[in-house]
This record gives C-alpha cells, sequence and structure tokens, in this order.
C-alpha cells in the first residue's frame, strides 16, 4: 500500500511536524528540569522556618510540563514511525494520543489561568510571615529570631533585595545594599517563570491542531489508497 499526490505530500508534513514535535518534548522537558533545578526557585522553596515551609506549587506546574515533554518525545516518535509506515493502527494510536495530550494541556492551562497569581502569593506571604517573626521575636527568643533572621539572608541573598518594600530596620542585619523589596521581586521572579511555561504550551498546542489536521488527512488518504 502507498500513498501519492497531495497525500504523499501530507505524510512527509507530517512526519517533519512529528519530528518537530519530538524534538520541542526534548525543548520542554529540558526547561521544565531547569525550572525544577534553577538555584534562585529552588533555594526559595526549599526554604523552611519551625513547622513552616515555602510553598510549592509552582513545582506542580513544572511536573505536569516535565511529564508533557517526556509523553512528547514518545508521540512525537510513534508519529514519525506511523507516518513512514504509512500505518492506519500507529496513525490512528497517535492521533489518540494527541488528543487526550491536547485536552491533558487545555485542562493544565485553564488550572495555570487561574492560579498563576497564586504562586508568587503565596510565596510574598511566606516572607512576609518570616519577616514579621524576625521583627516580633524578643530579646529573650533568640533562638526564633535567629531562625527567621537566616531564612531572611537566603531571601536576601538570592534575590538582591530587603525588606518588604525596600531597606527596613528589620532587614539591615541581612540586607545587601538596595532599595528593591524582596514583595517584588518575588512576584518578578515568578511571573517570568510562569510567563516561559505559558509561552512553551502555547507554541505546542499550534503544533498538535496542526498534526492531528494531517495525522487525520494521512489516515484517511492511506485507507483510499488502491492496494499494490
Amino acid at each position: 500500500m502507498g500513498v501519492e499526490g497531495c497525500t504523499k505530500c501530507i505524510k512527509y508534513m507530517l512526519f517533519f511536524f512529528n519530528f518537530i514535535f519530538w524534538l520541542a518534548g526534548c525543548v520542554i522537558l529540558g526547561v521544565s528540569l531547569w525550572l525544577r533545578h534553577d538555584t534562585k526557585t529552588s533555594t526559595l522553596l526549599g526554604l523552611k522556618l519551625e513547622e513552616t515551609e515555602a510553598p510549592t506549587t509552582f513545582y506542580i506546574s513544572v511536573y505536569i510540563l516535565i511529564a508533557v515533554g517526556a509523553v512528547m518525545m514518545f508521540v512525537g516518535f510513534l508519529g514519525c514511525y506511523g507516518a513512514i509506515q504509512e500505518s492506519q493502527c500507529l496513525l490512528g494510536t497517535f492521533f489518540a494520543c494527541l488528543v487526550i495530550l491536547f485536552a491533558c494541556e487545555v485542562a493544565a492551562g485553564i488550572w495555570g489561568f487561574m492560579h498563576k497569581d497564586k504562586i508568587s502569593k503565596e510565596m510574598v506571604s511566606f516572607y512576609d510571615s518570616v519577616y514579621e517573626r524576625s521583627g516580633s521575636a524578643t530579646i529573650l527568643e533568640p533562638e526564633k529570631k535567629n531562625a527567621a533572621t537566616a531564612v531572611l539572608k537566603v531571601f536576601h541573598e538570592t534575590l538582591d533585595c530587603c525588606g518588604k518594600s525596600g531597606i527596613s530596620l528589620i532587614g539591615l542585619v541581612t540586607c545587601p545594599v538596595t532599595s528593591v523589596g524582596c514583595d517584588k521581586k518575588i512576584n518578578d521572579l515568578f511571573t517570568e517563570k510562569i510567563h516561559l511555561i505559558g509561552i512553551a504550551a502555547l507554541v505546542v498546542a499550534v503544533i498538535m491542531i496542526f498534526e492531528m489536521i494531517f495525522s487525520m488527512v494521512l489516515c484517511c488518504g492511506i485507507r483510499n489508497s488502491p492496494v499494490y
């Protein structure tokens, strides 16, 4: 069985898009692993004060991205092989995987949009609570004050910031020479990461739409092609 004419062109276009899809999966997997182990985010999200830990909502998005990247690599390979072999079974499986992956990505996108401000707000709230504890600890509670100061120091050195909105009397002990508040730096850091995730998801969604169209056209072409 073989396809000719426009359908043959679709076959090679599908192979090309699947190769790009596979490469995109590799890139997304690499970027998500970088986001997971980025020095700034991993340092801040690993902080803990007494029984209070830094919020890890950000990691949920990153773990979803890691899973998507790995699945994309597998699906991309499946699509390339199915296109070259002109296999209706493989192309049908490939299409089903794309539909499921696309639905999951849309669901993750909706979840991410609804929680896009939650990540930075949770981290800002954590910083503010540590900041308040550092200021409220009395001279009779040196251990609590030292623990809070140590956490503040990590924030200040990692983000090159000081206090909630700039240099303050509480923050002077651990602050670098800066007038930028930590609340702003935290918001900027996680907003940048979320935007990066959003751009990656949008690019993948566009590629997937083209692939679903081409795979169905090719599958129909194979079904209607003459048998040799």
